[in-house]
């Protein structure tokens, strides 16, 4: 049965309260400045649409913290799924790469109908997370007890269980990741640390260095 119909709006208050969703799923402090470095807009267009959004009922400011109400969650957690949908869908069915995906995805997201997100619902087996490992809401997801890769010893073996939304925003990590076989359920090995934190792993036969940034946010579990 397809999933039932919601009020339709604009794609610049989805595009808005997606992101807000995700630096909320991220831990990272939703204010007006992530919200710009996120979709690379200015702050005043921030400031202008937040008002907008307050005032259609999507959002909530306090102390300049952002926050969704519950139809702004009713309405991100929908965009997030479709687009995490369509992520799977570009990947495993039409064989895109990760990156090509994601912004594919970003353009899908705004026009797959509820009939059409049933059906690949089902043409891709129902699946529970995007091909990065993060949860597809409205799913049977169960998350796993995972931690950063960076908080393992060398010698520690472990799965790739997530690539968070932050790291799939940051010019060529996706790319960077996908090549060096940092895919969810591919199993590797902590070589070596630096003191610059750069984690050495070898996944598949190969050996690669992760830097602190990417390792402090890639999540894996223990092997």
């Amino acid at each position: 049965m397809a999933p039932p119909a919601t009020r339709e709006w604009h794609p610049a208050f989805e595009e808005y309260c997606e992101a807000i969703f995700e630096l909320r799923e991220d831990d990272l402090d939703v204010i007006q400045a992530r919200i710009a470095e996120r979709l690379d807009v200015s702050r005043p267009a921030v400031s202008e649409m937040i008002r907008k959004m307050d005032k259609a009922g999507l959002v909530t400011v306090d102390a300049g913290a952002i926050k969704l109400t519950a139809n702004g969650a009713e309405l991100a957690e929908s965009v997030v799924r479709r687009h995490r949908l369509a992520e799977r869908f570009l990947t495993d069915i039409l064989g895109l790469s990760w990156a090509d995906a994601h912004v594919e995805a970003g353009r899908w997201e705004h026009v797959i109908s509820p009939t059409v997100e049933t059906a690949m619902m089902s043409v891709l087996g129902a699946p529970t997370t995007c091909p990065h490992g993060n949860p597809i809401p409205g799913t049977d997801y169960d998350a796993p007890d995972a931690v950063s890769l960076d908080s393992l010893s060398v010698g520690s073996r472990f799965v790739v269980s997530r690539i968070p939304e932050e790291l799939e925003f940051t010019p060529g990590i996706l790319d960077f990741l996908e090549e060096s076989s940092l895919l969810p359920g591919n199993k590797g090995l902590v070589t070596a640390t630096s003191p610059d934190g750069t984690t050495t792993v070898e996944v598949g036969g190969n050996r690669v260095g992760i830097g602190a940034f990417a390792s402090g946010r890639i999540l894996v579990t223990a092997a």
